[in-house]
């Protein structure tokens, strides 16, 4: 029989087989795969030995938070009674210009700033006489404030209907009474004068005095 053609000769060891080969885009993986515990291990060692540091920070700057919170809010405290609040009111006492500075009738001007009308009148209600008067802008019903109505030569309060009449007399509506009226005088430089700290109302027979009529 014919010796086969591969066989070795007789005496020579065979040869060892070629180890498997791994093929190029799996080699990376296998490295990766291989070092992934040693990383998650290095990473964990590292968590555990600055945690400890990473809680006494967050517990020193809550501690501080707080203590800087509290010390705001006692001197917000301390400041609060050391200066009240102030309100500022529109003054009761002013000056509002010359009489020849104003014509017969209702005059708006001092409504907004220092709630008054000042009306010009050639013959007074009560006092029979030409002069002003200060007419307070707060409706005697609920407080709230009337318009002016010139073409109806009336108050007329917004809220509730109440009417009033140029001398302040009501006359429709709920209110009870008339308007009020401020004092009213010459000042020494000749402007006049108004002090709403003084009231006079009609139904008192208040609008009989002096100060409640600026005669001119």
């Amino acid at each position: 029989m014919a010796d086969e053609p591969n066989a070795p000769a007789s005496g020579t060891p065979a040869p060892k087989p070629a180890p498997p080969t791994v093929p190029a885009s799996l080699a990376g993986k296998t490295t990766s795969a291989a070092a992934a515990p040693r990383r998650a291990a290095a990473k964990k060692k590292v968590e555990d030995d600055t945690s400890p540091l990473l809680s006494r920070r967050g517990w020193l700057g809550l501690a501080w938070g707080s203590f800087t919170a509290a010390s705001a809010a006692a001197l917000a405290a301390t400041g609060r009674f050391m200066f009240p609040n102030v309100l500022n009111e529109p003054p009761q006492q002013f000056r509002i210009g010359f009489p020849d500075e104003y014509a017969p009738g209702v005059d708006e001007r001092w409504k907004d700033r220092f709630g008054v009308w000042i009306v010009r009148t050639p013959s007074d209600v009560v006092q029979e006489a030409a002069g002003f008067y200060a007419l307070l802008v707060t409706c005697t019903h609920l407080g709230c404030t009337p318009n002016w109505l010139s073409a109806e030569d009336k108050f007329k309060c917004p809220c509730h209907g109440s009417g009033f009449r140029p001398t302040g007399v009501n006359f429709e509506g709920p209110a009870p009474r008339p308007l009020e009226r401020a004092r009213i005088v010459l000042a020494e430089d000749g402007q006049i004068l108004v002090d709403k700290a003084q009231k006079f109302q009609f139904e008192l027979g208040q609008w009989a005095d002096p100060e409640s009529f600026l005669r001119v």
